[in-house]
């Protein structure tokens, strides 16, 4: 039976995958899998998925359901941090391990202990530092930046990428221990486009949020507008339909939000959208408007970005900084990772 809109909008505070939005089959799956995972003894979880799919309303919701609900849940996005932080982050310092270090520290996983730690972008972890966690995950024991004791911790590991790690492997930029150690029970979260019938129930469910946090009206949406949202392929997956029907609902000035509120590329002209004009276009302002459009559908996410143009990091961070958007994409990483 469907949920209410009542009943969807206190899901956000309730323990349980109802707070995971969808009722199609391809996310009955995933639901039921959570379950399954949440009930079990596994140390480890791998949420696989393209950028905005709720891999961390994912993790949270595998841990709220679990046995180990009681305990903490930390959470940490591997490549918003440079390594030697990400390493004293995660396992803690010793005082005077490093210059500033002028205090011990504890690290996340020993924070985590009897809970979960999510591991959020692992994809992006250094090979050094993958050496160190996968010793953690063997024997659940590591050291602190700087220390000599071995300290254990019992914490689930949920890690989560949108990368594929197998080609990563491939690559030589992920060990392969690491990955099958990882990898024991994968639960990919499906892109949007994957699961259109669940775009209507996801939409009037954020309209709802947005109507009680941003004190807007807008009752729903129009037919059109209805039609225009499960046409779209929506790259940016669910933020980016979250990010698009906030923007109209703040637009809007009706109770019902109209198509072109939506920003969104016509279906019958967008195959025209890349046509070079006759009188010529200026290349650099073409490339800093589809890297602004890349990081907002990616909500600020850098590596999101990159994917929806085809770019590695290196590529992404180096048009971010050509074009002075650094500070912008940082902040909105920051915002999209918390």
């Amino acid at each position: 039976m469907m949920a209410s809109n009542e009943e969807r909008a206190a899901a956000d505070d309730r323990p349980d995958v109802n707070a995971i939005i969808g009722q199609s089959s391809v996310m009955r799956t995933v639901k039921s899998l959570l379950m399954r995972v949440a009930a079990s003894r596994a140390s480890t979880v791998l949420l696989t998925g393209e950028t905005g799919t709720g891999k961390d309303l994912a993790a949270r919701t595998l841990h709220e359901v679990s046995h180990r609900s009681a305990g903490p849940f930390v959470t940490i996005t591997c490549s918003a941090l440079p390594d030697h932080l990400l390493e004293s982050e995660l396992f803690g310092h010793e005082r005077g391990a490093f210059t500033d270090a002028r205090q011990q520290k504890r690290g996340l996983l020993e924070a985590a202990d009897g809970g979960a730690v999510f591991l959020d972008e692992i994809g992006e972890m250094t090979l050094p530092l993958q050496a160190k966690l996968l010793r953690f995950l063997e024997d659940k024991t590591f050291k602190r930046v700087g220390g000599l004791r071995d300290i254990r911790v019992d914490a689930r590991i949920i890690a989560a990428t949108h990368r594929d790690l197998r080609q990563q492997v491939h690559a030589g930029r992920f060990r392969e221990d690491l990955f099958y150690r990882l990898n024991v029970i994968p639960i990919r979260l499906p892109a949007l486009r994957e699961r259109r019938e669940d775009i209507p129930l996801l939409a009037q469910y954020f309209i709802d949020r947005c109507n009680r946090e941003l004190a807007t009206r807008v009752r729903g949406l129009s037919p059109e507008a209805a039609v225009r949202l499960s046409g779209h392929d929506w790259p940016g997956n669910v933020r980016e339909l979250r990010n698009t029907l906030e923007r109209a609902m703040l637009l809007s000035d009706q109770d019902w939000i109209a198509p072109a509120e939506l920003a969104l590329p016509d279906p019958a002209t967008d195959a025209a959208a890349f046509a070079l004009p006759s009188e010529g276009v200026v290349l650099e302002a073409v490339e800093r408007h589809l890297l602004e459009q890349a990081l907002a559908r990616a909500g600020g996410h850098q590596a999101g970005a990159g994917d929806l143009l085809g770019l590695n990091r290196d590529q992404i961070r180096y048009r971010i900084r050509k074009y002075h958007l650094a500070s912008q994409g940082r902040g909105r990483a920051r915002i999209a990772a918390a």
